[in-house]
This record gives structure tokens, C-alpha cells and sequence, in this order.
């Protein structure tokens, strides 16, 4: 049996106690069965486990319980991603908590990567007329002077 979320084809559901180890390089859905119906409560990932206590020892197993009522109703499904590193994991992740808000990830942050970054720009000023001279370029020793012309203005640092 297979589930699709987004784009993703996970193998499950499955009763969550009838999980065993091992589990490597996964996405990982907790899900809340409600009849016929089945709610993503939280989603994670791992590396790798061979510990047969991995999901009853979760940070999150409480909230599990107190959203699905009992631990009978509390399902899982798989995304094996073996070639997978951290960051492609963390991104699916970060993907599915975005479109279904899993109510047990409700407490963890998700920090926005910019995709900029900032560079500082420092001021000179030209030694032949005076103006202020914004220098570019990282690293630059050397600018032009847009009012005067005057070239290969050296900057002291």
C-alpha cells in the first residue's frame, strides 16, 4: 500500500506498532487514523535507526497520542530517500509542513533561508574633487570616479 503527498509516493500506512528497525535516510509521516480517514500529525526525518524505541521515544510521542486519542490509531508511512543527504530530507520535510501544517510540528521554527546575501558597501571620497565614491566590488582597492574621471582611485583600508 502507497500514500501520495505532494508529489511524494510514500509506502504505507501502517499501524505505528507494527514498525520495526531498521529505518535509513527517510522521510517519515506520523499519521492519526480517524475511521477511513487518515491525518498528518507530524513529519519528520532520519539518518538511520536500528532502535526498535524510536518512535516511542520521540520528542513529539506525547502530542501523538493526545491528537489521535490512542496509540492504536497512530499510523505511519515511509519515504526511503537512500541517496538522500540531511538537507534534501529537510527540505521535503520543510515542503509538507508547509502545505499540511502537521499539528505536533506546530512547536518546531521554520527559519527561512534568505537567498540573498548582504554585502557591505563602504564610502570613500575622491582625493582629486572631493565626491563620494561608493566602492562596489568586495575587496576592490581601485575605482573611478564618476564626477571627475580621475582612474584607479586607491582605497586605504
Amino acid at each position: 500500500m502507497s500514500i501520495q503527498i505532494l508529489q511524494y509516493e510514500f509506502l504505507g500506512p501502517i499501524p505505528l506498532d507494527e514498525w520495526g528497525p531498521p529505518m535509513e535516510k527517510v522521510v517519515f509521516l506520523i499519521m492519526s487514523r480517524d475511521q477511513d480517514k487518515f491525518n498528518i500529525i507530524h513529519v519528520g526525518n532520519c539518518e538511520k535507526t536500528q532502535e526498535v524505541s524510536f518512535f516511542t521515544q520521540h520528542s513529539h510521542f506525547k502530542c501523538w497520542l493526545k491528537e489521535s486519542k490512542n496509540e492504536k490509531s497512530l499510523y505511519l508511512a515511509i519515504l526511503p530517500l537512500f541517496e538522500s543527504n540531511e538537507e534534501q530530507r529537510k527540505n521535503v520535510v520543510k515542503k509538507i509542513r508547509e502545505r499540511y501544517n502537521p499539528i505536533c510540528n506546530s512547536d518546531e521554527k521554520n527559519t527561512p533561508v534568505p537567498e540573498f546575501s548582504i554585502r557591505k558597501t563602504k564610502r570613500y571620497s575622491c582625493p582629486n574633487c572631493g565626491v563620494e565614491i561608493k566602492q562596489v566590488e568586495e575587496g576592490s582597492t581601485s575605482q573611478k570616479c564618476e564626477n571627475c574621471g580621475v582612474d584607479n582611485i586607491e582605497f586605504s583600508f
